[in-house]
Order: structure tokens, then C-alpha cells, then sequence
């Protein structure tokens, strides 16, 4: 089983429909189609069943994923090792954070970073989603959550808070929430389950049992949007609000504290171009 086609039946696999695959791995559809059916004559089996609604895996397709994950893995592996001996300073760098982070510290350390290595090419992902490192979705994150994985290296770089917030003019309308009521007779932006379960039930250690959600956001940087625009109260990194002439912060001591860490594979460790921008970020943050 050869390689190139065995990414494209992992792509369709994680994709469920060869557009997906094609998108994910920067191919044409005519291609992933043809690789797939390559691959099937090879090992003499079907491997999904072709369905209205997308390629569902047969018992076949199901053996082949494990064996195509572990090819995935070697070479992932391998990639990541030669990059790890590499001592130039000139390449791409792929940086996964979310958009709030991107905007508060890391465009001042890219600033910083390109003034001093023009030829590091930095790539940057801002999501809510985590990246898989191992999976080499990203060189470097920037993460809330330390990883338990011991092949990936973790460094803390700040401590931050989080507070409740509303607009001003909210405020002026529907007044201030009382404690200890669940938020009753408020408005709430907060995440959408799949990236924060415990939005619904509580906000700064608040129950919300009694409020109204008025929007759901994926992203930080919409859910800052959302509670400026007077469309509720929503739970803020304080280090961002305190500091916007629109919002107003509620009950300063229901603060909740988190930690900010660099997370990056233990192969990539002495790759000079990742270690430049691992420096840059952490040299802003301990500035800040």
C-alpha cells in the first residue's frame, strides 16, 4: 500500500465525502477519487460504501484505517525528526491559537520576530479547536490546556482571568444582575457546547438557570463583538475588557483564573526557525 494513497483514504475516511478529502488535503477531487479506486484494485476490497450522504467505512475500510494511521504516524514522525535537526533560520512555522490570543499577544511577537528573521515564514491558525501536534496540524500552539501527552513539550507562560461583563447601555436598560439568582431576567452570549459545556450551566461560578442565551459564538473574539453590541452578558478575559470604554465589568469578585502554555512536539524542540518563534512568543508574554 503506497503512501500518497493511503493519505487520500485517510482524508476520506476523517472527511466522509471526497470533497472534504480533496479540501483538507489540497488536491483535486478527480484526484482523491482516482487514488481511492487505485488503492481498492490494490488490495482487492472495497473500502467504503458509496451512500447519498457520504463514504461510509466497510469492515475493510475499517482494518485499513488502523494500518493507514500508523503509516501516517511514521511518516509524521520521520518529517518531524529531520525537522528537528534542522538548524536554519528560514522556513515555514505553523501556529495554532485562538483569535483573541492572536490579537492580544502574538502579532506583537510576530512583529518582533520578522523584524529579526524575515525569512521564518509564519503560518497562523486561530481557532477554539486544539490542534493535533503529533498529527502535525501545527508546529507550535498556544494553548489554555496543559497537554498530557509525553511526547509534546509544555512551557507556562502567563496566568490570566476571566470576569463578567455586559455593555454599558445594557446595563443602563436591564440593570445589573443580582448574585446568587441564576441571572434571572438577563440576556447571555456564551460558546457553543462543543467548545464549552460548562458555558450552559454556570459563568464565573454564576448558575445561568434562569437567563436567557441570546447568542452562541465559536470564537473569542465574536463573543467580545457580541457582549459590546448590548446583546448580553458574557464571561471576558479581563486583561482585554477592563480596558473597553463600551463594556462594564459585574461582580469583580466572581473572577475565574486560567493558564496560558506553549505547547510544541519534543521533535521539533531544537528546530532552530520553531525555537525563534517559540522565543518571540514567550519574550512578549513575559513582558505583559
Amino acid at each position: 500500500m503506497d503512501w500518497d494513497s493511503a493519505r487520500i483514504f485517510l482524508g476520506i475516511y476523517r472527511a466522509g465525502t471526497l470533497r472534504g478529502a480533496a479540501a483538507l488535503l489540497q488536491v483535486d477531487q478527480a484526484t482523491a477519487g482516482r487514488r481511492l479506486n487505485g488503492m481498492e484494485q490494490a488490495l482487492g476490497a472495497r473500502l467504503f460504501l458509496r451512500t447519498p450522504t457520504g463514504y461510509v467505512p466497510t469492515p475493510a475500510g475499517e482494518l485499513a484505517f488502523a494500518a493507514a494511521e500508523r503509516m501516517e504516524h511514521a511518516a509524521d514522525q520521520l518529517q518531524r525528526q529531520m525537522q528537528g535537526i534542522d538548524d536554519r533560520l528560514c522556513g515555514v512555522v505553523r501556529l495554532a491559537a485562538t483569535d483573541t490570543m492572536g490579537k492580544h499577544f502574538l502579532m506583537v511577537a510576530m512583529q518582533r520576530l520578522h523584524a529579526v528573521h524575515p525569512d521564518i515564514r509564519v503560518v497562523l491558525s486561530t481557532s477554539t479547536q486544539v490542534s493535533n501536534l503529533t498529527r502535525r496540524e501545527a508546529d507550535l500552539a498556544v494553548r489554555t490546556i496543559r497537554p498530557s501527552s509525553p511526547d509534546l513539550i509544555s512551557r507556562h507562560l502567563t496566568r490570566r482571568e476571566v470576569g463578567l461583563y455586559a455593555a454599558k447601555n445594557y446595563l443602563k436598560l436591564r440593570g445589573e444582575p443580582q448574585p446568587d439568582t441564576a441571572l434571572a431576567g438577563h440576556d447571555l452570549v456564551i460558546y457553543q457546547r462543543s467548545i464549552s459545556p460548562s458555558q450552559g450551566v454556570a459563568l464565573c461560578g454564576e448558575a445561568v438557570g434562569n437567563a436567557r442565551v441570546a447568542m452562541e459564538v465559536n470564537s473569542g473574539l465574536m463573543m467580545i463583538e457580541a457582549v459590546r453590541a448590548g446583546l448580553g452578558i458574557g464571561e471576558l478575559p479581563t486583561h482585554m475588557a477592563d480596558s473597553d470604554p463600551l463594556l462594564a465589568r459585574i461582580w469583580p469578585q466572581r473572577a475565574e483564573a486560567y493558564d496560558v502554555w506553549l505547547v510544541l512536539h519534543g521533535d521539533l524542540n531544537r528546530t532552530a526557525r520553531v525555537r525563534a518563534v517559540a522565543d518571540a512568543i514567550v519574550e512578549v508574554c513575559s513582558e505583559m
